[in-house]
């Protein structure tokens, strides 16, 4: 039986990757994002196997309909990929811009559990999955990270929350939480500074989005019997951040 993932954030970064992954593998797939222009190279590479669902997920409205909108043949999910996420601006606190902190939770947050729960009732009923990609940001934290760190934070405790009320149904919960990555996430932090990152990457070999997708598959490919809890995954070259002191 062909199975049924809905991946969030598909345009870019570790979502279009994941498409790639899963698509490849015979599963049909549901390529959510803001920019049509990327999901439809999506579509066009894998007839039949690909639908682009194009609206932002912040925009409740627009997820209602997307979904309303499925064709039959799209219209079963067994796997929801939260990947959509973002992190915006590297101030400390005190100089961070408020309208960035609310682009996140509203993103982070308020959008992956509207999803969440819009589709818990089908996933129930055909025993499926969720994968929610967190951040290792959202264990350690590091100058900056601030409300971008706490999304994430809540991303992974909100899963392990899934995971005990889900008992018994048969539902799978995993969080993946990678480190160092490259792909659009530090431009997008920077507001289009592409020179910034460039300069975080150069040199440290870091993972790539290919490198996550293939986590993210391989956890939804596991026996209907096993589960992962949390997977937390970064380049050799990062290590935990140090403690910081602060000198008279």
């Amino acid at each position: 039986m062909t199975r049924t993932a809905l991946i969030t954030g598909a345009t870019s970064g570790f979502g279009a990757a994941a498409v790639h992954c899963f698509a490849k593998a015979g599963w049909r797939v549901i390529a959510t994002g803001r920019r049509a222009e990327r999901l439809q190279p999506l579509v066009d590479a894998y007839p039949g196997l690909v639908h682009a669902a194009a609206f932002d997920v912040r925009d409740s409205a627009a997820m209602e309909a997307a979904l309303a909108a499925l064709p039959a043949e799209f219209a079963g999910i067994d796997l929801l990929v939260n990947n959509a996420g973002l992190a915006q601006g590297t101030a400390p606190a005190q100089n961070a811009s408020l309208d960035d902190w609310r682009t996140m939770i509203d993103t982070n947050v308020t959008a992956l559990v509207t999803l969440t729960h819009r589709l818990l009732p089908q996933l129930v009923q055909r025993k499926g999955a969720i994968i929610n990609i967190s951040s290792v940001a959202g264990v350690y934290p590091y100058p900056g990270g601030n409300a971008y760190g706490g999304t994430k934070a809540f991303v992974s405790q909100f899963s392990l929350g899934l995971r005990a009320d889900l008992h018994g149904t048969g539902v799978r919960v995993t969080t993946i939480e990678p480190g160092m990555a490259e792909t659009e996430f530090t431009v997008v932090r920077t507001h289009g500074d592409q020179a910034a990152s460039d300069k975080l990457y150069s040199g440290a070999n870091p993972m790539t989005a290919e490198d996550i997708a293939e986590q993210i598959f391989w956890v939804a490919s596991l026996p209907a019997h096993l589960n992962i809890n949390r997977l937390e995954v970064m380049p050799v070259t990062q290590s935990f951040a140090g403690f910081q002191v602060a000198r008279d």
